[in-house]
């Protein structure tokens, strides 16, 4: 057993607050809508892999580098921290984009 990858994801999540925290992304500009937002895409991702577990499309598989804690059959512990991280790296993005073409938009 190993938190490898675990803990890899929860660096980068930290480093994805920190990033937000500094510019005023996400959480720091609506935290409610923000959250909201994060639980939605999280429920939805969540959903599809369900689907895709029951159809038999999606497998655990076997690394050393995971916890090898499973919540469901089939849905290790660390995917939904890599959705929660993947909805997350996706609202700084789009918010970090627009707060660069606004910025460069001021700038003219």
């Amino acid at each position: 057993m190993s938190v490898a990858y675990l803990a890899c994801l929860s660096i980068a999540s930290a480093a994805l607050v920190l990033l937000d925290r500094r510019f005023s992304l996400v959480f720091w500009r609506d935290a409610r809508r923000a959250a909201l937002t994060l639980v939605v895409g999280l429920a939805f991702f969540l959903c599809w892999d369900a689907a895709g577990i029951a159809l038999g499309v999606f497998a655990r598989g076997s690394s050393p580098f995971m916890t090898g804690v499973e919540l469901a059959p089939e849905l290790p512990l660390e995917e939904p921290v890599f959705l929660a991280f993947l909805c997350y790296l996706t609202l700084i993005l789009l918010f970090g984009v627009r707060a660069a073409l606004d910025r460069r938009e001021r700038r003219r």
